[in-house]
């Protein structure tokens, strides 16, 4: 299969989101008619990213995740009876980086992008087994750096993404780096600010307009044939992607 699993095949009916996320997240998800699955604190990690669910979270497939070990049980427990797998990896996250990235690849179709010395063994072995191209690159907070815009296209902010997902004939808008939230760090990723409700339409944590480029996002992904849906009316902030599923 590759199919990118951070866009649903179908109207996704569940989210994992940011354990810290406000009130006005949360009632927009659940007016979307989401079952909404707020993170646990990883504590092994940096404070800023603890709660995000793509540093201790990736989807292998539309219905299988693989799961950091530091917080396995929390996940088995909410995700029993929903018809999805998860799978515990093997690397144990730690608080400095590279042991807090073992979990975060991008990923856009027939592709996973990861600085691979660091990712988890096991997931390597599942992307494989996916028959995905590892793509290298030296950023290890891949996902957080990508927002996924298409099955080919995406958002970022990093150059060296920038150009190599180009270099492949991605579609591929670079902005540029900060003017998002996040708590603790001088600023946040665009990818880490949303998620994809269906194939036709985005999540976004927050208004875009502070944001410098607001114009060439939206219009970048209006020509994507995308729509947008705005979770909060406040500033943008990274809340370490949205994933979205749905049960069988």
């Amino acid at each position: 299969m590759d199919k990118n699993p951070f866009i649903p095949l179908k109207t996704a009916d569940l989210v994992i989101v940011d354990g810290r996320v406000d009130e006005e997240i949360l009632n927009n998800l659940k007016r979307l008619n989401l079952k909404v699955i707020q993170t646990i604190k990883c504590k092994e990690v940096e404070d800023s990213i603890s709660y995000h669910p793509d540093i201790v979270i990736h989807p292998i497939n539309n219905n299988t995740l693989l799961i950091a070990p530091n917080v396995f049980d929390y996940y088995e427990e909410k995700f029993h009876g929903l018809g999805i797998k998860i799978i515990k990896g093997e690397k144990f996250l730690h608080r400095r980086y590279p042991d807090d990235i073992a979990y975060n690849v991008g990923r856009l179709k027939g592709i996973a992008i990861h600085n691979f010395k660091y990712t988890d063994e096991k997931l390597k072995y599942y992307l494989e087994r996916e028959n995905l191209k590892l793509i290298d690159v030296k950023q290890g907070y891949s996902k957080c750096s990508m927002a996924i815009v298409g099955e080919m296209s995406a958002i970022t902010s990093d150059y060296p993404i920038y150009e190599k997902l180009t270099s492949i004939g991605c579609k591929v808008l670079l902005i540029q780096p900060g003017h998002i939230l996040l708590k603790g760090q001088n600023y946040g990723f665009i990818g880490g600010t949303t998620g994809n409700l269906s194939e036709d339409t985005i999540i976004i944590s927050g208004s875009l307009c502070s944001h410098p480029e607001e114009k060439k996002i939206l219009d970048f992904i209006k020509k994507n044939n995308k729509k947008v849906v705005f979770l909060s009316k406040k500033k943008i902030v990274d809340i370490g992607t949205i994933i979205s599923l749905y049960c069988h």
